[in-house]
């Protein structure tokens, strides 16, 4: 990735200009209001909230390996919402599109108020052109000063990433400047206040390879670094200082191989990584052969598919993943477990939780303050029997995982699958997970709802808008 700084595009519509004392303040006056109505200009809105529909193409028996409404697409796109107390809002991200049946993929950002429970009018902050493929959804963060930070992942070497900052502190409204292109896919950029941004991705060097970059100010940015050669995936979390991730590998550089499970902690902005023990690697770590190994699947056939991972009080790490016996949608890849890795005494300890019917099922997982554990993702049958998603759920455990209650369906016979449920960094209680629907079987319409922590008031974002600020939609 190249650097940002002393790079920057020429001042464009909404950036300020130099104008001499000299000049009457007439002069000044116009060139200000031109400038305010250029800078509203560039602001592109859609109107209402539609989410991108994919197909990945890859067809079994039982139907494509995932497809669908893949609008909070990926798992290894992190964060994609938080939510600022200055502001009193959410912002979240997602891969958007202008209208149902179009496939034109835009990086889109949106703004609930908590005050007003209203809604902005989405903001296109890239506009992918001819792609239609979310692995180039973005994701996002949030500075010191309130500044929202847009990630949108490139595709290999293919097709370039793309940052984003806010115009404005706390505000989508006077629209974004790209700071910086550059090769990155499935990008983890992580604020970790008085130090700038660590973020970590996936570059296509020898397989997929996973890298990191930091940044004091998010314009420059250190040369990447490789953390692990030859072909993996990861997630990844922020506590305090440390930044973790746990990622798995891809054996013959195949995601369809994709198994065992791995842990790695930064506390110095990526400067030295360390395993759970506490013991300093040296990177690039090999594919298999890696002393951030914490679980060997790859000897009883197993594949892992990450989902998320949460702290405990104590800092200690929580995964949630998938494990499963085949790549391929359908009943061969059974038994699919929902699957805990948490710590005791000192050593990793498992817990299968609920089954699974599908590999690209995507939950998110939360440690409440009173130590309860919660899982909301699509665990119940949806009307695409065979496809990614399916019902969302909210469970509970009050036994850090060793027992799970289903707590209530938060959504019930509808028309399409939900699918790639996900938390804001943050998150207030009246927008704690949001996700998108769509029918995994063919092109279809892909809306785009909320829910509250409870799982009670579940609302969809309009999809189509009149006005600047609507009202999202109950849910009955």
């Amino acid at each position: 990735m190249a650097h940002a700084h002393g790079v920057h595009p020429a001042p464009g519509p909404g950036e300020a200009s130099f104008v001499s004392p000299s000049k009457p303040m007439r002069i000044l006056a116009l060139l200000l209001l031109l400038t305010v109505c250029a800078t509203a200009q560039t602001v592109r809105r859609i109107d209402g909230y539609r989410g991108i529909w994919f197909t990945l193409g890859q067809f079994s028996e039982y139907g494509d390996k995932y497809s669908g409404g893949l609008g909070t697409y990926t798992a290894k796109h992190r964060p994609l919402a938080a939510y600022s107390p200055t502001a009193d809002k959410t912002f979240f991200v997602y891969g958007g599109t202008t209208e149902q049946g179009e496939r034109h993929l835009l990086a889109m950002i949106g703004a609930y108020d908590h005050a007003t429970g209203l809604v902005e009018k989405p903001v296109v902050v890239h506009d992918k052109l001819t792609v239609d493929d979310p692995h180039d959804n973005p994701s996002l963060s949030i500075d010191a000063e309130g500044r929202l930070w847009v990630f949108v992942s490139g595709r290999g070497q293919r097709r370039p990433g793309f940052i984003y900052r806010s115009r404005e502190p706390h505000s989508i409204d006077a629209g974004f400047e790209q700071t910086l292109e550059g090769e990155f896919t499935y990008p983890q950029p992580w604020y970790v206040p008085g130090k700038g941004f660590l973020l970590l991705m996936t570059r296509y060097t020898a397989g997929r390879e996973l890298y990191w970059q930091s940044s004091p100010d998010g314009l420059d940015w250190t040369p990447a670094e490789k953390i692990v050669s030859g072909g993996h995936y990861q997630m990844s979390a922020r506590r305090g200082d440390c930044v973790a991730t746990a990622y798995n590998a891809h054996p013959n550089r195949s995601v369809d191989q994709r198994t065992n499970l791995y842990y790695l902690e930064s506390c110095d902005m990526g400067r030295t990584w360390q395993t759970i023990d506490g013991e300093t690697i040296t990177p690039p770590l090999d594919l298999l052969d890696s002393p951030a190994l914490i679980a060997d699947y790859r000897s009883s056939g197993r594949l892992v598919y990450l989902k998320d991972m949460h702290f405990e009080a104590d800092g200690s790490p929580v995964l949630l993943f998938i494990t499963s016996r085949d790549y391929r949608a359908g009943p061969s890849g059974d038994p699919r477990r929902w699957t805990i890795a948490r710590r005791d005494q000192g050593a990793w300890s498992f817990r299968q939780a609920m089954p699974a019917s599908h590999n690209y099922d995507m939950g998110t997982f939360a440690i409440e303050h009173d130590g309860t554990w919660r899982l909301t993702a699509p665990t119940e049958p949806g009307p695409q029997r065979w496809g990614a998603g399916g019902e969302v759920a909210l469970w509970s455990s009050s036994d850090r995982g060793e027992t799970w209650q289903k707590i209530r369906n938060v959504t019930a016979d509808s028309p399409r699958n939900h699918s790639y449920v996900r938390r804001p960094l943050n998150a207030h209680p009246d927008f704690d997970f949001f996700w998108a629907d769509g029918d995994p079987g063919g092109l279809s319409i892909s809306r785009m709802y909320f829910a509250d922590r409870s799982g009670k008031a579940v609302f969809q974002l309009p999809y189509e808008m009149e006005r600047a600020v609507e009202m999202p939609i109950r849910i009955e």
